[in-house]
This record gives structure tokens, sequence and C-alpha cells, in this order.
């Protein structure tokens, strides 16, 4: 069995052995779509992870009976075209919940708490030179009896929700399938959860329903004091409009792990803000912890081995 692992950077050097055990492992750490087509030729299982799956992309590989996505979302997989050949497809969920929920939190606390500010104060020799021991301008805000507003209450979400009932929150969600399936918290509509949270954290995934979301006019149904989180997908909350109601006053802060595109343009009006204080940018890292990583890649062997037996 041939094994060809595509874009193999993507899972950053996680040791590989389990998944070379089931047969010939061959990695590249990127593929252009081109390259991608020469690679799968002869190849019995392609891991990718960005490459996209097309009719060409099939097209090239006869021998192909499996495609694991190094990750959970397939978006860059033609599934139906795929069904239609009679090649598997296979995704890996919940291997990065913990992970995506505890960036999540960092930067939920990192904006409540203000702690890029008061990391600068004191390494700045502002504190040292003060005249008081407290940075009275900058108060903090406690997380205990805000609202949580979630959009998306799928395995992520419900475990920000769990840490933020830890915290003493009020837990609301948006279903953006229209399902309420989560009991444990209200399920209302979109705009009484712009309208009712002080924190609104996105964990949905981007399709027909979710892509733009939350525009300009969403922003000016939220509190002047609340604050967005988005570690779930770019484009669900609209980036031209996010900086315009940071630089507005709007909103009182955000914070992004995801983007339209990415790596994030230098042109893009998120890295141009007349009030940068106001925003938290992360490189899509919410997934890349080592221990999200380990249980990917052991994912994707189970997906191999179950697919064969």
């Amino acid at each position: 069995m041939k094994i060809v692992f595509l874009d193999s950077i993507s899972v950053g050097g996680v040791p590989l052995d389990e998944i070379a055990a089931l047969g010939e492992l061959i990695c590249y750490p990127f593929s252009t779509a081109e390259e991608a087509r020469e690679r799968v030729k002869d190849a019995d299982v392609a891991l990718l992870n960005k490459v996209i799956v097309d009719q060409a992309f099939l097209d090239a590989a006869p021998k192909l009976k499996l495609i694991c996505e190094a990750g959970t979302g397939i978006n860059n997989i033609n599934v139906p075209l795929c069904d239609a050949r009679g090649v598997a497809v296979r995704n890996v969920p919940a291997y990065s919940t913990d992970s995506v929920a505890q960036t999540t939190w960092m930067h939920i606390l990192n904006l409540l708490g203000r702690a890029f500010h008061y990391q600068e104060f004191v390494s700045s020799g502002a504190y040292s030179h003060s005249s008081v021991h407290v940075d009275f301008d900058h108060p903090f805000t406690e997380a205990a009896g805000k609202t949580l507003g979630i959009v998306g209450m799928g395995a992520i979400g419900q475990k920000v929700a769990s840490i933020g009932k830890a915290f003493g929150m009020d837990v609301i969600y948006y279903s953006t399938s229209g399902t309420g399936h989560c009991k444990d918290y209200p399920s209302v509509s979109l705009d009484e959860l712009l309208e009712r949270s002080d924190v609104i954290s996105i964990h949905a995934p981007y399709n027909e329903r979710t892509a733009g979301l939350i525009g300009y006019e969403e922003f000016r149904r939220m509190k002047p004091s609340a604050i967005l989180v988005n570690t779930g997908r770019g484009g669900i909350a609209v980036e031209e409009d996010l900086a315009r109601a940071l630089d507005e006053g709007l909103i009182a802060g955000a914070a992004l792990d995801v983007y339209v595109k990415e790596p994030l343009p230098a042109d893009s009006p998120l890295l141009h803000l007349q009030h940068p204080e106001r925003l938290l940018l992360s490189p899509h890292i919410a997934w890349y912890s080592r221990e999200a990583r380990a249980r990917l890649v052991h994912g994707m062997a189970q997906n191999i081995i179950r697919f064969y037996e």
C-alpha cells in the first residue's frame, strides 16, 4: 500500500511512525495542484490538509481508494466526486477540541483581563516610574456574571461554554444549523445573542449559512462593552466590518485566530487599525497544541486501519 502525504508540514513535525507502519509512506512538505496530481498517480491513500481534491486530482489518481483529511474540515474536498469515483473520504473529528477551547479562553481572558497592556506597562518601565503601586487607569473586567454567547454549539462550543460556566457566566447560543440540539443552554436568535452577550465566541463551520454572518449591522447590535472571539472559520465575521467596528468603538475588542486568506495579507485592514490595542491576532494556531497534533496523526492512522479492515 502506497500512502502519500501531500502537505505533511500541516502536522508540524509530529512523528508519523504509526502511519509509516501501515505501508510505504512518502511525505511532501507542500504540493501545488500540479505537483499533487503527479504525486498521487500511483497512490492507494492520499493524506492532505489544504490540497484541493477536484476532478483533475481524481483523474490523475486511478489507484486511489482513500483520502484522509489531516483535520476536521473537508471544504477542500469535492466529496460527491469522490463518492462517484468510489474513493472514500475520512477526517479526524474532535482531535482539537481541548486545544481550540484553551486558545479561545486565552483570547477571552487576555481581552477581559488586559494582560497585553499590563505586560507592556511593566516591561516598558512605566510602572517603575509610577507614583502609585496600581495602574488605576486601566481596570480589567470580570467574567463572572457576564453573558457568554456561543455561535455554533458543537463539541468545541460546548467545551468553551462549560469553561464559561466555571467562571460564573450565563451561557446562551445561536444554532447556525437551526437545530438547537444542545439542551444544556438556551438557544436564541442571532439578534438576541448579539444584543445580550458580553462575550461572543464563534465555533461554527464555514458554509452558506455562516458566510458573512456577522457584519457591520450585526456589530451595531452588540454592546459597546462586548468582545468577539473567532477561532472557528475565517469569513464568518466580516474582516473589513470588524476593523471598522473596532475603530468606531462599536465593540470593545476582538480576537481572531482564523482569516479569509491565510496567511493574513499585509494590506489587511485588520493590520492597519487606528486602535490596534482593541484587537488580538494569532496565526491559526488554536488547533496546534502538541497533544492535538499527536491525536490527529493517531486518528489518521486509525482511519486507514479501519478502512482496510
